[in-house]
């Protein structure tokens, strides 16, 4: 990684401004998790610096992969990592036609399905109505202990502590159902991140056991959303921030014309939505204050000195935000096991996906320039 006070270009060779905070987000999606990787390592590649990096889920993952390494080695531990899920059956090199692709697609995932994946999860080989009663077999499919041994293998956790970088990850309280966030930087609830806290904002049922931290049961973050933007928004502070929202599953696409396009339809839906709705409302809510603080300005003087006024500026002022979303596309030969299928092949074409998305986004960023130069509030897909 290039120096960190080196100054960032984008591809067309001009300065990219940057701001006090520049956050990396990353949603849940399993395997499509790869599409993350490629996203990091085009920023690594243009020495943009990430002050904060907040994930669900998959994103948790690489975010653990990213903080818990030295810059120099990141990209490393995460081609590591996905080079290990995606080692458990042949890679094939397989001719462009999407019946062939779709067909191995399918195949691949009907293989993780039986036997799980190499350092992340693998089957219980129990029915769970033959378990014991409150057992993890009894009450997922899955055992995730593998997962334990890879985190605590590429992770200094001591580094993703203590370095830098703030880490925060989202998982969900599965007997009173709240959302809860574990964030190294947090002032309300103190944590030192581990394994079980990144394992716990990827527990997605009935695939994966319920994780549990002092004494309270968590499941992934993505069944309350998919997304951390909201909670890094609440907690920014009063700093101007670029965000980096990755999402794996697009909220566009075309109408179904086959039942296994109903299914990966109907799960991009689902969790591009709540992705979609959570960056609406806010940068709406943001535009509302800062509408409010125009009006503020324009009171008399004696006004603006009334104690309510004075409620009401402290209340609405916020700093810039700059949301560049960077959205997954789907293959035509992909269906609603995209998320779950680790095949090397495909893998590699989500990696790719993701560095030439950041690239583009970059290039064609001068909107993105002027705005972060000029302290505005805006959301930006700069490829769609």
């Amino acid at each position: 990684m290039a120096d960190i006070e080196a100054e960032p270009k984008r591809a067309s060779g001009a300065a990219l401004p940057l701001p006090e905070q520049t956050v990396l987000l990353l949603q849940g999606g399993g395997a499509l998790g790869s599409f993350q990787a490629g996203v990091f390592e085009a920023l690594d590649g243009m020495a943009i610096p990430l002050t904060c990096v907040a994930g669900i889920s998959i994103g948790a993952v690489n975010a653990a992969l990213i903080a818990g390494n030295p810059p120099g080695k990141r990209i490393a531990a995460l081609k590591t990592f996905w080079d290990m899920v995606s080692g458990g059956m042949p890679n094939f090199v397989l001719p462009e036609n999407n019946h062939v692709r779709e067909g191995a697609h399918i195949a691949a995932a009907a293989t993780v399905a039986s036997f799980g994946v190499p350092g992340f999860f693998r089957p219980h080989w129990i029915m769970p109505d033959w378990a014991p009663p409150g057992s993890e077999a009894a009450i997922s499919y899955y055992d995730s202990a593998p997962l334990i041994e890879t985190l605590n293998e590429m992770v200094d956790w001591d580094l993703l502590n203590d370095g830098p970088m703030r880490v925060a990850v989202g998982a969900v309280d599965v007997e009173t159902g709240n959302f809860q966030y574990f964030d190294t930087r947090s002032e309300e609830c103190p944590v030192r991140i581990d394994a079980r806290h990144i394992m716990a904002s990827g527990a997605l049922p009935p695939g994966l056991p319920p994780v549990e931290i002092d004494g309270r049961h968590y499941w992934d973050g993505g069944l309350v959303s998919n997304t951390p933007l909201g909670y890094i928004l609440d907690t920014q502070g009063s700093e101007d921030i670029l965000i980096f929202q990755v999402d794996l599953f697009p909220a566009r696409g075309k109408l179904p014309r086959r039942m296994s396009d109903v299914w990966s339809r109907e799960k991009d839906i689902r969790f591009s939505s709540r992705t979609r709705s959570v960056t609406d409302q806010y940068l709406r809510l943001r535009r509302d204050h800062e509408a409010i603080r125009k009006l503020i300005d324009r009171l008399p003087g004696k006004l603006q000195d009334e104690p309510e006024v004075k409620a009401l500026r402290a209340r609405v002022a916020e700093s810039a935000v700059n949301v560049v979303q960077l959205v997954y596309r789907s293959r035509a030969w992909e269906t609603g096991a995209k998320d779950f299928e680790f095949s090397r092949s495909a893998m590699l074409d989500h990696w790719h996906q993701g560095h030439e998305a950041l690239c583009k986004s970059i290039d064609k960023g001068d909107i993105l320039a002027r705005n972060i130069a000029d302290g505005k509030t805006a959301a930006f897909d700069l490829i769609d």
